[in-house]
């Protein structure tokens, strides 16, 4: 028997038993409730949004650290119901999103509620610089979330929330190790003085790293993809007044982030450095007003490098010399005040300003700067209402130098009993074009396009589900989505004057549609089984086929075992990604999907207060060789070569923490 088809066997088995929350509920771990203890408006934002209707998961901090999970992208790949993420090269590298049949560009990503996603290109994600060890838990709203999060929300939105605050002085130290010449280190500490709370985390990930290609030519003499990231953070908050409350939050990431290429490769590496700062306060009495008011400031600069090796046997070919930049730099403020006037309604008002600058040296993106207004109004039922009847609606409008655009959302869930419980959100969402769409320069790629509009989608999701308390408890949920998007994107080459290409808006609509199934059974406290599974039809209008690099159907299943009375636990999570096609310049279309990834992981406490923890974690447990994604390039002797983006290979991770 082969290992893909040990790794099938093993997903259908855990499909036939397995649990998945409903995705309304916060309790996602094993023996875990996710609590969020601030009452800021800003950080209950995603559960009140649940309430009403959205699908929400919750990723919690016991789920990534019993993992072993080295940054964000690995966690949410395997924890994720719903989600197709794909890591291009391993941790800490570019990767493939789809949420409900979306593309990459389509999900909005924030840390501790500020945008991080990278407004130069739409599909360049910020993961690359996201330990997995500062995170307290992850969010992820599902179906179209532009009316508080703006652009890049279209299709959802994931909060990475890092280390919160604690009455209670605590702290924890980690050190791990792997195969592939890993190392990590990372720790807190936090604690409160009267007022005054304070949260400090630090966190180093370096790799060796394995090689990143199916094929690589001799020319490319830097083999593998290895990484540096430092990441440093701190958290003050401090309570003005009884119901006042104001928050400062900073994080510092330096890393260096190797990009090799499968051919002619010297040199070729992404120096990272980023800032990402914060001020809140909050003013959350429980009479006719609440509020929030937040500035942020994000820094995301890059130094690279590309040295390539000559076929003729002469010096290095210098392609872009060490520290050539591109980087952008986003700053705001935003607000939401809560008013409820009357009974039976509340009222939500925002306001939103962003201002962002970009440039790029590299593929000659113009320095450019883009402001943002938005006003937003929700009107919400609350319990004097109904207490199983929740309902809202909202619209927001947006505005820049280049175009307006308004957005609504309604969404409703209804209780009919503890038991049972029918939810949706419909509504219509906006993604701006990137700088590159806009304005770029390069004459080897399509010239941006200054008049292009923002792609206009209109979305609806509608999920049953409930739980029932049988043989332990069993909750599922089922979901159908839909999206329509207009005004697409996309490259053109049919007009003379720009033989190399221009972005224009696409007359022609994408047309998505789907469902997703989970469902999931606890039969005691130490035993959680979960499984999901997400069919899509992501296709333009007038087309049969799907469109590239978003999969038809995947699936994903976990047991975990986590004995409250015993020093020991273990998990094992199984990820099975169905027909996934690319066109590949030279190539056509090719299928690099039908693969399953199965990791296995166990700890050990070593003393009875479980103070000292001890965990392994064999990812890629079979050793299933398979591609991330598809390419072409020049061969060495002439003509073109297909390859493939590797999947990490099997790899034993093994770690050590204390809690003091």
């Amino acid at each position: 028997m082969t290992n893909n088809q040990v790794s099938r066997l093993a997903l259908m088995a855990l499909a036939g038993l397995t649990t998945l929350p409903a995705a309304a509920t916060v309790e996602m771990a094993p023996t875990e409730e996710i609590i969020v203890t601030g009452r800021s408006l800003e950080e209950t934002l995603p559960q009140e949004l649940a309430a009403y209707g959205s699908d929400l998961e919750i990723i919690g901090e016991r789920q990534i650290k019993e993992g072993g999970f080295r940054d964000v992208s690995q966690a949410l790949q395997m924890l994720t119901p719903g989600l197709y993420l794909m890591p291009h090269s391993g941790p800490f590298s570019y990767l493939d999103i789809s949420l409900q049949g979306s593309r990459t560009q389509d999900v909005l990503w924030l840390v501790d509620g500020v945008r991080i996603n990278n407004r130069l290109y739409g599909t360049t994600t910020p993961a690359d610089t996201l330990p997995a060890s500062m995170v307290e838990r992850i969010e992820v709203l599902k179906g179209g979330q532009s009316l508080f999060f703006g652009t890049q929300a279209a299709a959802g939105a994931i909060n990475v929330v890092t280390r919160g605050f604690s009455d209670t002085p605590d702290g924890q130290a980690n050190i791990g190790f792997d195969t592939r010449g890993t190392y990590h280190l990372d720790g807190y500490v936090r604690g409160r003085i009267d007022a005054h709370k304070l949260v400090l985390y630090a966190t180093k990930e370096k790799a060796e790293g394995y090689r990143p290609y199916t094929v690589m030519q001799p020319s490319a003499t830097q083999r593998d993809r290895g990484f540096d990231v430092r990441s440093a953070g701190l958290k003050y908050g401090t309570e003005l007044a009884e119901d006042l409350s104001l928050e400062l939050s900073y994080q510092h990431t330096d890393a260096k982030v190797d990009f090799a290429t499968p051919a002619r490769t010297l040199l070729n590496y992404n120096d990272r450095d980023e800032e990402i700062a914060s001020l809140r306060l909050d003013y959350t009495p429980t009479g006719i007003a609440q509020f929030f008011l937040k500035g942020y400031f994000h820094d995301w600069d890059t130094k690279y490098a590309n040295i390539q090796n000559s076929l003729t046997g002469g010096p290095p070919v210098v392609i872009n010399p060490p520290g050539t930049y591109w980087g952008y730099r986003d700053y705001g403020v935003n607000g939401v005040l809560k008013l409820a006037l009357h009974r039976g309604v509340d009222y939500l008002l925002g306001y939103d300003f962003q201002n962002f600058h970009g440039r790029d040296d590299v593929l000659l993106i113009a320095g450019k700067t883009e402001q943002v207004h938005a006003g937003i109004l929700q009107i919400r039922s609350n319990d004097d209402l109904s207490s199983d009847l929740k309902l809202a609606a909202g619209v927001r409008y947006n505005h820049t130098d280049a175009a307006d655009s308004t957005v609504w959302n309604v969404s409703g869930r209804y209780d009919f009993s503890e038991a049972l419980y029918l939810e949706g959100v419909g509504g219509t969402s906006f993604l701006l074009p990137s700088a590159e769409q806009l304005f770029a320069v390069d004459p080897c790629c399509a010239r941006g396009n200054p008049k292009l509009a923002p792609e206009r989608s209109l979305s609806a999701n509608l999920s049953l589900g409930g739980a029932l308390e049988t043989a332990g408890r069993i909750t599922w949920q089922v979901t159908g989505f839909a999206r329509r998007i207009n005004n697409l994107i996309t490259d053109s080459y049919s007009n003379p004057a720009f033989p190399d290409g221009i972005y224009i808006n696409e007359d022609r609509k994408v047309q998505v549609r789907g469902g997703e199934f989970q469902v999931g059974w606890q039969p005691d406290t130490d035993w959680r089984l979960d499984a999901s599974y997400t069919h899509t039809r992501s296709r333009n209008q007038g087309s049969d086929q799907q469109r590239d690099r978003i999969p038809t159907d995947f699936a994903k299943a976990g047991i975990s075992y986590q004995p409250v009375d015993r020093l020991f636990g273990a998990d094992l999570a199984v990820s099975w990604t169905g027909d996934s096609w690319q066109t590949v310049s030279g190539f056509g279309r090719r299928n690099y999907g039908n693969h399953v990834v199965t990791d296995l992981g166990a700890h050990l406490f070593l003393d009875s207060e479980r103070r000292h923890r001890l965990g392994v974690r064999l990812e890629n447990l079979f050793d299933e060789e398979y591609s991330t994604r598809l390419g072409s390039a020049a061969a060495d002797a002439g003509g073109r070569f297909l390859y493939g983006y590797r999947g990490v290979p099997r790899t034993l991770h093994v770690n050590y923490g204390v809690h003091f």
